[in-house]
């Protein structure tokens, strides 16, 4: 089962984007650096256009610092694009944002010619905290909950530098089956959406070959070789074991050992951990593309053999001449 979540809070903010857009000079997204190609937005860079686009890899302490280089390196290879890592909980973040964003619209800036730049992000990316950081008061509610944003704030970081921040917003229509559990397993993703446990198990399929030896040492487990061959299964029954998730009987709760591991991987507790590298996240993109344009053929298809036994069905019934 994939995973979807779009309540009617972000139809709004994708609504007010598009109008925000048109006076806008550089577009910020902040991106989850423990998942850097899931949690970008395919729907932002549609709305955005060929606008100039500052990639922020936030949480990126949270985050393996060898494949945050690998997404650094394959953003700022994009044309009008920069990247950079971030803490959100940097002292003094703002006048890196502002130079990344000058040095995009060196046409920009002096009273006439304001930067204007909006900011952009999943839910649950740091950005309320980012936002708090950048104008040193608390001035955005936070929280460790999907959706916690829903209105528009403008901030001028300079005189000449106006900022807009935006609620956090998903897309309608998740293609990347991958990308959807990486999403649900970071917190971006309402509660009600998604079944933890199916979500845990495929975290575990993400983590068993990069980082068995993070699992191993965070659960006790034994023989770290082993752990990449193991059924997700049988790994989230070994960790309930080891975590003390046992029911009557000896029987493993999976439900409680699927919190564990997702907690466990959002508060970093493993590890630091990225998910997935560009060349990873490129082939299952591919693969959702080739799958979602094979569902419009047969789709397509079923319309036309539809519309063919209507005229069918016109024909057999005309009257005879």
């Amino acid at each position: 089962m994939g995973i979807q979540w779009f309540p009617g809070h972000m139809n709004v903010t994708k609504k007010a984007i598009a109008e925000r857009i048109k006076e806008i000079d550089v577009v910020i997204e902040l991106l989850d650096a423990r998942l850097p190609g899931s949690s970008a937005n395919p729907m932002l860079a549609q709305l955005t256009g060929t606008r100039a686009k500052l990639k922020v890899l936030n949480k990126q302490d949270l985050a393996d610092p060898e494949r945050t280089q690998l997404w650094l390196d394959w953003y700022n290879a994009q044309a009008d694009t920069r990247a950079i890592s971030l803490d959100a909980s940097e002292t003094a973040p703002a006048q890196r944002l502002i130079k990344a964003c000058r040095e995009l619209v060196p046409n920009r800036g002096g009273m006439a010619k304001p930067v204007r730049v909006l900011i952009c992000g999943i839910p649950n990316v740091g950005k309320s905290t980012l936002m708090n950081t950048l104008v040193g008061k608390k001035a955005a509610k936070t929280g460790d909950e999907a959706g916690v944003t829903k209105i528009e704030q403008r901030i001028n970081l300079a005189s000449d530098f106006y900022l807009f921040d935006t609620p956090g917003m998903l897309w309608p229509k998740i293609t990347i089956e991958k990308g959807g559990y990486h999403l649900a397993a970071s917190g971006a993703v309402g509660r009600n959406a998604y079944d933890e446990e199916e979500v845990a198990l495929e975290l575990l399929t993400s983590l068993k070959g990069p980082y068995a030896p993070l699992l191993a040492a965070r659960y006790k487990l034994d023989e770290v070789d082993r752990i990449p061959a193991l059924h997700d299964e049988v790994l989230l029954t070994d960790i309930g074991r080891k975590r003390g998730a046992v029911m009557s009987g000896g029987r493993v709760n999976l439900q409680k050992a699927a919190e564990i591991v997702l907690n466990d991987f959002r508060s970093a507790i493993m590890g630091r951990i990225t998910l997935e590298t560009p060349e990873e996240f490129a082939q299952w993109a591919a693969a959702a593309a080739e799958m979602e344009a094979e569902r419009q053929r047969k789709k397509e298809a079923r319309s036309k053999k539809k519309g063919s036994g209507r005229r069918l069905d016109d024909d057999d019934t005309a009257p005879a001449e």
